[in-house]
């Protein structure tokens, strides 16, 4: 085995920390002009971003309506195909770009993609990471909930192999939008000369906007629900997945692995969002039919460790967001991060 992961890192260019020369942080003296413009670099992000949601209302087996729901089956398994076209061809156009514009040679072209290397040890690292963040709901997942019990018997596989909206959530959404979102767009941005701050907060804004489309989905299926709380639900929805947007860009960056930020998200969508307040309960067995009132309180303690795994995690993911997620495969050098390194617009 050592002797196969050894080969390995000798096909590696970047196993010595050789960055690829798109950027000029490692550059002595003033970097050449960028082979593309931003105007160009983000304008194909945003075709690119239509070219995921778009076709959804192009077709009347995708087409939201009060009578068609968008986690029927059908719908589901028709909207795959079509974002898993729109991926393939925005990846092709970025390779085209790096080989010709950009005049890199294909194997650096794949790097930059994150196709290659696929930095399986570096996908550990980021979603341990990852985990930190979601101590306390893990803990109250596996432990409170007794979801251990689940994994046991991997119930939680059988439900992806077996659902349709489970595998969408999990499986089908993560990677088709990091490969588009990530794989497909971040090279561009490096082509362009982007400086390392707006790319990471910038970028993802244009992957915040392509979920912006569920507010008027919403709005067909829920029509009882009030145009103010819609649209707060569809601002909120805005800003979590651009916050997200923005560290699996980071993550991205560091690491230059899509199998990295694919499992990240995957696992983020299977966690949902951390309950910030409130009790921590065991869930009650409702079967049971035992009165509400004759049901004994649960401890407090299971709130108690809760909060405080949260905060712990929290901590500890901060303490180690730097030294996790670096990796000798990265898109970008630590020092382009740095804010007293000059950087190019």
């Amino acid at each position: 085995m050592p002797a196969i992961a050894n080969a390995l890192r000798r096909l590696n260019p970047w196993h010595k920390g050789n960055h690829l020369t798109l950027e000029p942080w490692n550059l002595d003296g003033p970097p050449p002009p960028p082979r593309i413009s931003i105007s160009a670099a983000y304008g194909l992000l945003v075709l690119y971003a239509l070219s995921y949601f778009v076709p959804f209302y192009l077709s009347k087996a995708t087409r939201p309506s009060p009578a068609l729901s968008r986690d029927a089956p059908s719908v589901i398994r028709a909207r795959i195909r079509f974002v898993t076209l729109s991926c393939l061809a925005c990846t092709v156009v970025t390779y085209q770009v790096l080989t010709r514009a950009g005049g890199t040679t294909p194997l650096e072209a794949l790097h930059l993609l994150g196709l290659w290397p696929v930095a399986l040890r570096d996908s550990l690292r980021v979603l341990f990471l990852t985990a930190l963040l979601f101590a306390g709901p893990l803990y109250s997942c596996l432990i409170v909930e007794r979801g251990w019990a689940d994994w046991v018997r991997l119930q939680p596989l059988v439900e992806v192999w077996e659902e349709w909206t489970t595998w969408r959530n999990i499986v089908a959404g993560p990677v088709t939008e990091e490969v588009l979102f990530r794989a497909a767009s971040i090279p561009l941005v490096l082509l362009a000369r982007v400086p390392p701050p707006p790319t990471v907060f910038l970028t993802p804004v244009v992957f915040g906007l392509a979920h912006v489309h569920h507010y008027y989905e919403f709005r067909l299926t829920r029509p009882d629900v009030p145009a103010a709380a819609s649209l707060l639900r569809s601002a909120f929805q805005l800003a979590y997945t651009t916050l997200f947007g923005a560290y699996a860009t980071f993550l991205f960056l560091r690491t230059g692995s899509l199998a990295a930020v694919c499992a990240v998200h995957a696992f983020c969508n299977c966690m949902g969002l951390p309950q910030l307040w409130g009790r921590v309960d065991p869930p009650f067995d409702v079967a049971a039919g035992v009165p509400l009132s004759r049901r004994p309180r649960p401890s407090i303690l299971w709130t108690v460790i809760y909060y405080v795994l949260l905060v712990a995690g929290a901590v500890l993911w901060y303490r180690n967001l730097w030294v996790l997620s670096e990796s000798e495969n990265a898109l970008l050098p630590s020092s382009a991060f740095d804010a007293s390194v000059p950087s190019s617009a």
